[in-house]
């Protein structure tokens, strides 16, 4: 097997051999030949075909494309970095203030000053309550230089009930108030056998009962309605009633207001100023007050008038007046700067009661009558300089016919039945038709709640046309006030008012006629003053609250009235205490 094997590859070999010697013989010339072209090459282009975007796949053994997962294989890495963990900012959440439904102050001071106050309230139910309020201030006078008492008191205490419920608020009150005061502001160089002869003590009385009712959903939106009997110890009696029902009404969609009033007014006074006859007055105005509010913009209107009927019931003759009611306001820069003007009027009812608050030392023989306020035409622009301090620019053109003044009543104390206002220690009234001509301004800021500071300043001219000044009416007046919070305990405040110069009429006795005595009249200048006022106080706790204040720390005995100076600086030291029963 082997031999044959080895046979057959000799074999194999001698093939090979032979094949190479017969393929190429060996320095063989094969020779050279030309080749000649008959026709020349012309190259063509094959038809063209697009090439599918996406091939048609033959492959039988296509299959769906698998989704392909990543993974990632995570593997510690040496760091030496440490987060801070989050923490949400704490926020300081102001404690709420208890409120305590009743309260009592009392103060005490130089002039032997009695100042008390007690407010209490109890609820009935969740929508019922009823309150109290009883207040007294006294002093028993004091007053360098001064002849006569002149001490003072007012004391008062009033009730309220309350009901509120879905679509009305219904609030009742009742009070009494009671005045003393005295005719303490005699002239200069009076003889002391005429001051033996003055009683200078004056008592008011005022009762009142009135209601307040507002409703919800309904044409009829409130009403207001009071009944005030007024009297004094000389026999002085007034009666006063009035009702005011307000309406609003939908028009061409807009909203039509109609205020109503009703107001009468009747009274007497013993005697005249020269004790002769009785003053009986009374009148009865009827008023309706339309008006319709249109916004466009960034302009408001309220469009409107005033017509009354005043009827004097002694006279037994009426009259009708007929006043514009229109305002309009622009806001030129947001709230920052708002253009504000209009013209407006009414019939302005004065009242012995009324007089009496403005000016204690009034004689029980005035003559009363209604105001006619023609117009109040005013301009002016209000605004905020920033977030925390506002502004107000006014300036203002009034005419009123039958504006009253107070003025220093003549001396009558020679006669049979003088009373003690008669010895130029009063006030009367007298009517002027005036023009009035003023500037306002007024500037509040409110920097925390740890300070707020108020300015405010008012010149006016007045143009009279009967009378020879404009009575007991300041050019100029300006105030300010501060309040301070110290600390949580300590507060403080102040405030100052200056009223500027002032004209009256002062008697002089004249010379020539000695006996009975003659006087003649002479216009006097009233120095203008300033009065200043400062405060401070301890919260003790949330309920006790001591305080200290001084009043008119110049210690200026200033005239607010001719011959009738005030006291001079003034201490109270006193606490308040709020409380639940």
């Amino acid at each position: 097997m082997k031999n044959k094997f080895e046979n057959n590859i000799g074999l194999i070999f001698i093939l090979i051999a032979c094949q190479i010697t017969f393929a190429q013989k060996k320095d063989e010339n094969i020779g050279t030949e030309v080749v000649n072209v008959v026709k020349p090459y012309t190259p063509t282009i094959s038809d063209a075909f697009k090439v599918k975007e996406i091939p048609s796949l033959e492959d039988v053994d296509n299959s769906k494309k698998e989704d392909v997962k990543y993974n990632f294989f995570s593997f510690p890495v040496a760091s030496t970095f440490v987060p801070i963990k989050g923490r949400a900012a704490v926020v300081e959440k102001p404690q709420t203030e208890k409120l305590y439904k009743n309260f009592a102050n009392v103060g005490l001071g130089n002039y032997t000053t009695l100042n008390t106050e007690l407010f209490v309230t109890e609820n009935f139910s969740d929508h019922e309550y009823i309150g109290g309020m009883f207040r007294h201030l006294s002093s028993q006078g004091g007053i360098k230089d001064v002849a006569l008492k002149n001490d003072f008191s007012t004391t008062s205490l009033d009730l309220t009930y309350g009901n509120q419920l879905q679509n009305l608020t219904w609030i009742s009150d009742l009070g009494f108030k009671n005045q003393l005061y005295n005719w303490y502001g005699i002239p200069e160089n009076l003889s002391q056998l005429l001051i033996d002869r003055i009683n200078p003590k004056h008592t008011f009385n005022n009762l009142y009962i009135g209601t307040n009712l507002s409703l919800t959903d309904s044409f009829f939106k409130d009403a207001s309605l009071k009944y005030n009997r007024f009297w004094d110890t000389y026999g002085s009696v007034e009666n006063r009633f009035y009702v005011k029902p307000s309406f609003e009404f939908e028009l061409l969609r807009k909203k039509l207001k109609t205020n109503l009033i009703v107001d009468y007014l009747g009274g007497s006074f013993d005697k005249n100023f020269q004790g002769t006859s009785k003053i009986k007055y009374g009148f009865t105005n009827f008023g309706i007050h339309p008006s319709v509010a249109v916004n466009k913009n960034d302009w408001a209107i309220n469009i409107g008038a005033s017509v009354f009927y005043s009827a004097n019931n002694e006279n037994s003759n009426s009259k009708i007046f007929v006043y514009p009611q229109v305002n309009a306001s622009l806001k030129v820069v947001g709230d920052f700067m708002i253009f504000y003007t209009g013209i407006e009027g009414s019939l302005n009812q004065n009242s012995y009661c009324d007089f009496s608050n403005e000016n204690p030392f009034v004689s029980p023989t005035l003559a009363i009558a209604p105001t006619d306020k023609q117009f109040d035409l005013f301009a002016g622009i209000k605004g905020k300089l920033s977030n925390n301090v506002s502004y107000t620019l006014r300036s203002t053109v009034q005419n009123e016919k039958n504006k009253p003044l107070f003025k220093t009543n003549e001396f009558n104390m020679f006669s049979s039945n003088s009373e003690s206002y008669q010895f130029g220690n009063s006030f009367g009234v007298v009517y002027d038709y005036v023009r009035t001509v003023s500037l306002f301004g007024e500037l509040k800021a409110d920097f925390n709640k740890n300070v707020t500071i108020g300015l405010n300043g008012s010149y006016s001219r007045f143009f009279t046309t009967f009378q020879e000044e404009a009575w007991n009416l300041p050019t100029l007046i300006l105030g300010s006030n501060i309040n301070v919070n110290i600390t949580k305990k300590w507060f403080a405040g102040a405030n100052l008012v200056y009223v500027g110069e002032r004209k009256d009429i002062v008697y002089i006795q004249s010379m020539i006629t000695i006996f009975p005595p003659a006087y003649y009249s002479e216009t006097t200048n009233i120095k203008g003053y300033l009065d200043a006022n400062f405060n401070i106080g301890y919260n003790h706790n949330e309920q006790l609250t001591g305080f200290i204040k001084f009043n008119n720390i110049a210690n200026q005995s200033y005239q607010k009235w001719l011959n009738y100076p005030v006291q001079a600086l003034q201490v109270v030291l006193g606490a308040s205490y709020k409380f639940d029963f």
